[in-house]
């Protein structure tokens, strides 16, 4: 008999009897699978029933997927396709489950959670472990145990009385009263019968259990109308003082309905607010100019060494603070720009003894690109992380905080999330925004959490929340809705304005569908692309955003009042030494800078003479150079110098001595501890930099000299770590494989089922006990080689590798000479050669011939 026109007896058999396009989508939706790649189809039914793969399969499914597999697991085992769809579609035969029902059985069938025709649907044994409902883990349904389950260990007399005072008939044996009674209570009309009987009280207790949880208490002496369910089985104890509505009854009262509410249609996004599509892009177009300015500002800050890394890692709070200041933000936001810097690769740690934070040299790379380039770099490393900003101040299992660039705050479902979020923004029509919480409906149906009850807490409610702001602060979104450089960083095309329709997505399992159409989890709606599809992604999203991106200036605007007005963005080398000669007042759409003596003196010391400031502001503003500037530069480069300070500990030399008479004279100075050595030197017990900064709080203007006399120049010293790499995301288990492992691995595992299920001929001096490897001497073995070669025959043979792993693999002998067989290789599908003193044994196969 064919095995096809036989129905398979167990998972194994099931997928044997699968073509390689169904093995190969099993694969991809369950990449765990195959990691390693299973020996055989048996191996791989193993493999899929473990308690691990099962649990992170049924964390896959969309909510009805996940409903029917709930459903099977209170249907009788093996339950028929029309018992489910009761379970499902209830009494009343609810059309849209009716729809719905065959695609989510699909599913289910195709990631080797089900298997077993439509008149023998077995769910596999692990994941009905975990679905049943017990009483220490109640099913997602609230259905409680069957009949059978509940009566277990009653005594007999007592199921007899029972099934008395439910007006049956008394039986032999306490089976097949059991079984009466089970058909009473899943008979609608005779239940309702029985029912209509019951006190108004006890169909009261029946409503409050009915939906679950089923169990209740009750007393040693239960009221009259516990008691009358309690006799007619209605009620059955459990534990003592303990009680629970069997199963049958429940979906009598429920009209067949394992859910309270079943939900076989995705819930739509709605749009909140709709905008023209070139005002959502010149709003993200200015936000992702803000990114940039802020990324820069930040490692600016940081530029001859950031703050100190702790020793567990991460910055510490009073540096996360000291950071938010300094780019004028709240905390939360300073740490988003903090791990946003780290994840695209321009900021680490520099690993020194002192260990601090410091730009990377990725970071003067990307300084160098084209504006859209750099912020297209910190979009596309956003996406793809798995570090979520949005825990830094939370806690730990430990109940430790979890700190900014710090251990823990890796969330291998951030980049799915956001990539989710972004997507279903990406249905609505161009332009318009998505109302939260239709957005979180629609995510809680395609993954819904553990416990089947969405919180405000968790984790992909939050990471949802969490993209929304994240992507309005990075550019990706204007105002809500996703901008058309968003779109190109997800790699999809745009869609039609207008439309109100939500495109079809690889994984999306749609209600209108023809039942019994291919089927896909959510989990691979957004399949992961390869570095090269996300670099080309990343191009085209700088392309859109560069025209909106404003051109950086060669010129400022100088005021009287000793400010200068950046109306914009400025070309590198003015904003640079602007920087450097004044103070940054305010940011926005226009950076004011002040010019100050402090800021003027920092100029002169970084090498710059007043001419060459006089130079560069003329040359930079288009606005003559005002009176009180100039004054300013002046007068500070006039006294600048006048005092020089080297090192003694440390001196000060003048040549006006009246100079240093008023030094010694000023209160000030005293902690200094300055002594003159001569007319026109002093002489300190404090440091050279120390005395710098004491002097020139009094006013002065000293300048730093070296050993030999000369002026010394200082300038910012640029601190940078090491080479370092982008961080790794942390995966969500194994990698989906492309399509040449998946082919690869398929024929392997076709190979080895070939090899470990042919039949062979009996030879207990060949066959190793328990299905071992073969075993046979060195003289047979050759022989029964020399025989295939003239008989073409296929043998099953059992061998070794250099590195010890045993194999078998069924081949067809071409040659034999010089220790070795050359032979078709059916596990391998290819033609190899063995060593012959590697084979463990030989056995022919058996005729399969009728």
């Amino acid at each position: 008999m064919s095995p096809e026109t036989t129905a398979p007896r167990s998972l194994a058999e099931a997928l044997r009897a699968r073509d390689d396009a169904s093995l190969s989508a099993l694969l991809r939706s369950r990449p765990d699978l195959i990691t390693p790649v299973p020996t055989d189809l048996t191996q791989l039914a193993t493999r899929a029933g473990t308690r691990a793969s099962v649990v992170r399969a049924l964390e896959r499914l969309d909510r009805f997927a996940l409903q029917t597999a709930e459903a099977l697991a209170v249907a009788p085992e093996p339950a028929a396709y029309g018992e489910l769809l009761g379970l499902l579609a209830g009494d009343d035969a609810d059309p849209a489950v009716t729809a719905a029902c065959p695609h989510a059985l699909a599913t289910l069938r195709e990631q080797a959670l089900v298997w077993g025709g439509d008149d023998r649907l077995r769910l596999v044994r692990t994941a009905r472990e975990l679905l049943a409902p017990t009483p220490r883990h109640p099913s997602p349904t609230g259905l409680g145990p069957t009949v059978a389950e509940a009566t277990t260990g009653m005594s007999p007399g007592r199921v007899q009385e029972i099934v008395a005072a439910a007006g049956l008939a008394t039986t032999h044996d306490a089976v097949s009263a059991v079984a009466s009674l089970s058909g009473l209570f899943s008979d609608r009309e005779r239940m309702s019968a029985l029912l209509d009987e019951a006190p108004a009280e006890a169909v009261e207790v029946l409503s409050r259990l009915v939906w679950g949880p089923p169990y209740g208490q009750v007393t040693a002496d239960p009221a009259d109308h516990l008691r009358w369910l309690m006799d007619r089985g209605l009620l059955l104890p459990t534990a003592p003082g303990t009680v629970v509505l069997p199963r049958e009854a429940a979906l009598h009262l429920r009209a067949g309905r394992a859910h309270r509410v079943t939900e076989p249609v995705a819930p739509a996004v709605e749009a909140a607010t709709a905008h023209r599509p070139q005002v959502v892009d010149a709003a993200a177009a200015g936000q992702a100019y803000t990114t940039l300015a802020t990324v820069e500002e930040l490692l600016k800050d940081w530029h001859e060494g950031g703050p100190a890394v702790l020793r567990a890692g991460g910055l510490s709070v009073r540096d996360l603070k000291r950071t938010a200041v300094a780019l004028d933000v709240a905390e939360p936001v300073a740490a988003f720009w903090v791990e946003l810097a780290h994840a695209a690769g321009l900021v680490a740690s520099d690993g020194e003894a002192d260990e601090r934070y410091a730009a990377t040299p990725a970071y003067d790379e990307w300084l160098e690109l084209p504006a859209a380039e750099r912020w297209a770099r910190l979009a596309s490393a956003w996406l793809a992380a798995t570090r979520t900003a949005g825990l830094v101040g939370g806690r730990d299992a430990k109940d430790r905080t979890l700190s900014a660039l710090g251990p823990g705050l890796d969330r291998s479902a951030a980049p799915d999330v956001r990539h989710r979020v972004l997507t279903l923004l990406g249905t609505l029509p161009e332009g318009s925004s998505a109302t939260a919480d239709s957005l979180l409906a629609r995510l809680y149906w395609e993954r819904p959490p553990r416990g089947g009850r969405a919180a405000p807490d968790d984790l992909r409610t939050r990471l949802a929340r969490w993209t929304l702001s994240e992507a309005e602060l990075l550019g990706v979104t204007g105002r809500g809705a996703l901008s058309t450089a968003g779109r190109a960083l997800l790699g999809a095309p745009p869609s039609a304005a207008g439309a109100g329709t939500q495109p079809p997505k690889a994984g999306d399992r749609a209600p209108s569908a023809a039942p019994g159409g291919p089927a896909r989890p959510v989990a691979d709606a957004v399949p992961p692309r390869s570095p090269a599809e996300r670099a080309a992604a990343a191009r085209e999203a700088a392309r859109l955003v560069a025209p909106l991106l404003p051109e950086p200036l060669d010129h400022v605007l100088l005021q009287a009042d000793l400010t200068a007005v950046a109306p914009g963005p400025l070309q590198r080398p003015l904003a640079d030494t602007l920087g450097v000669l004044a103070d940054v007042e305010s940011k926005g759409g226009a950076t004011v800078y002040r010019f100050t003596p402090g800021s003027v003196r920092r100029a002169l010391d970084a090498g710059r003479s007043a001419s060459d400031l006089h130079a560069f502001l003329t040359a930079h503003s288009r606005t003559p150079v005002p009176q009180p500037l100039a004054y300013l530069i002046d007068d500070v480069a006039r006294r600048h110098g006048h005092l020089r300070i080297g090192a003694a500990s440390a001196y000060v030399r003048c040549d006006d001595d009246a100079m240093l008479s008023e030094i010694l004279a000023d209160k000030r100075s005293q902690g200094l501890r300055l002594r003159r050595l001569a007319p026109t030197v002093l002489a300190a017990q404090a440091e050279p930099s120390a005395l710098l900064e004491g002097l020139r709080a009094m006013g002065f203007a000293p300048a730093a000299e070296s050993a030999d006399g000369d002026v010394l120049i200082t300038r910012a010293h640029a601190h940078r770590t090491p080479p370092r790499a982008e961080p790794e995301p942390v995966p969500d288990g194994p990698p989906v494989p492309d399509a040449t492992l998946l082919g690869a691995a398929v024929r392997a595992i076709r190979a080895g089922d070939l090899a470990s299920t042919a039949p062979r001929k009996a030879d207990p001096a060949a066959s190793g006990p328990g299905g071992e490897l073969p075993r046979t001497s060195a003289a047979d073995t050759l022989a029964t080689m020399q025989a295939a070669v003239l008989t073409g025959d296929a043998l099953w043979i059992g061998y070794v590798n250099a590195e010890g792993s045993a194999s078998q693999r069924v081949i067809a002998p071409i040659r034999v000479e010089g220790g070795f067989v050359t032979a078709y290789d059916h596990t391998a599908d290819e033609v190899r050669t063995y060593p012959l003193h590697r084979v463990t044994g030989v056995a022919e196969l058996a005729d399969e011939r009728p």
